[in-house]
């Protein structure tokens, strides 16, 4: 399933801006991100390990597309050696370059995440972060990152987007959605705070490891429904907050829903609407029919892109969430990559395909 992108002229390439709101850089080897955890840790890591939620993936998803450079296309490897998405410079021409890329915003998927050492799992959150600012960020201005914190961990999550809100090179807080209660639950809601406190918006990469199946089934039989049910996921974690009262409590926070596609969120809404207007005196923190929630607080990266047999359809999709609601996404170096190029085959008018490239991403993030 790895695959190879059109190759693309440089005439054409400099024609293409776009904000890319969903990068994943990557690690040379397991080995690098000891050099910014403190001894401790780097000692309990090689006697014991990591320990997950889930102890047989090595990190990844559980699936042999991702076993070998974790789902990469296979002209994204670097010919200096390397795992995709681990080398700055092959990055830079190879994606920045080529497709335009006025910023990119990286979504490393760390272990910290799902690790279940919570004290671990923050000190790992942590590295990573800074990780980000030493490989990607400093030498890279049109790279911008997430500071990564451990949900099950509130009080180290809390500390440690107080420890990079303000930098510059950081403009979103991110974590795994698959939390090991539903994300409404108040043991989050310190975590909402502190987006607030510090004007900064959500960003919940939905393909990533957590304390939960990605399936309200189970674990999938085939990658073909773990795929999907990336839209699944999303869906969950958007009812929850909202019917959990988040947005009453937290009226400026802002959640951007990263790598679960679009087009489900009409259907969505006209069923939480009609089952709000029946049962709302089972949540009275649900003030007003839950689509306006989902219109007021939530953006929703393009990929994996949905594509209807007739494309004009996509735009009726758009019209009802609200064009000023979509965030481009390529999903670079994995194999389901949306090219900027290519990605709508709708028509879009030149103000909406302005608004989702890149205006939209510039205004949430403040780039």
């Amino acid at each position: 399933m790895s695959v190879t992108a059109p190759a693309r002229a440089a005439t054409q390439a400099a024609k293409l801006r776009c904000i890319d709101c969903d990068v994943h850089p990557a690690m040379k080897s397991p080995t690098e991100l000891a050099e910014f955890l403190p001894a401790r840790w780097r000692q309990h890591l090689a006697e014991y390990g990591p320990r997950q939620a889930n102890p047989f993936t090595g990190g990844t998803i559980p699936y042999t597309r991702m076993m070998l450079g974790n789902g990469r296309r296979l002209d994204s490897w670097p010919p200096g050696g390397g795992i995709p998405g681990s080398d700055l410079d092959f990055m830079r021409t190879h994606h920045l370059d080529a497709n335009g890329v006025e910023f990119g915003l990286l979504h490393p998927l760390p272990i910290g995440t799902s690790v279940l050492n919570s004290e671990l799992g923050a000190a790992i959150c942590a590295a990573t972060n800074r990780w980000q600012e030493a490989r990607w960020t400093g030498p890279e201005k049109r790279l911008k990152a997430s500071i990564c914190v451990a949900q099950e961990n509130p009080e180290e999550a809390v500390a440690e987007i107080a420890r990079w809100a303000g930098h510059r090179d950081f403009v979103q807080i991110a974590f795994s959605p698959r939390t090991a209660q539903p994300l409404g639950n108040k043991r989050y809601w310190p975590i909402f705070a502190a987006a607030v406190e510090h004007d900064m918006p959500l960003a919940l990469h939905n393909a990533a490891t957590g304390q939960h199946p990605i399936s309200g089934g189970g674990w999938p039989s085939f990658y073909i429904e773990d795929h999907f049910a990336l839209a699944h996921n999303q869906q969950s974690l958007l009812a929850t907050m909202i019917l959990d009262g988040v947005f009453e409590a937290f009226p400026k926070l802002r959640v951007a829903l990263v790598e679960g596609g679009f087009a489900w969120a009409p259907a969505l809404g006209w069923r939480l609407d009609r089952s709000w207007a029946r049962m709302r005196s089972e949540v009275p923190n649900v003030k007003r029919p839950p689509s306006e929630y989902m219109r007021e607080h939530f953006w929703y990266t393009t990929q994996p892109m949905e594509e209807p047999e007739r494309p004009e359809h996509l735009l009726d999709t758009i019209k009802w969430i609200g064009a000023e609601r979509l965030l481009f996404s390529t999903d670079y170096p994995h194999w389901d990559f949306d090219d900027p190029a290519y990605a709508f085959k709708a028509r879009l008018a030149p103000e909406v395909q302005r608004a989702i490239m890149s205006e939209n991403a510039r205004a949430l993030f403040k780039l």
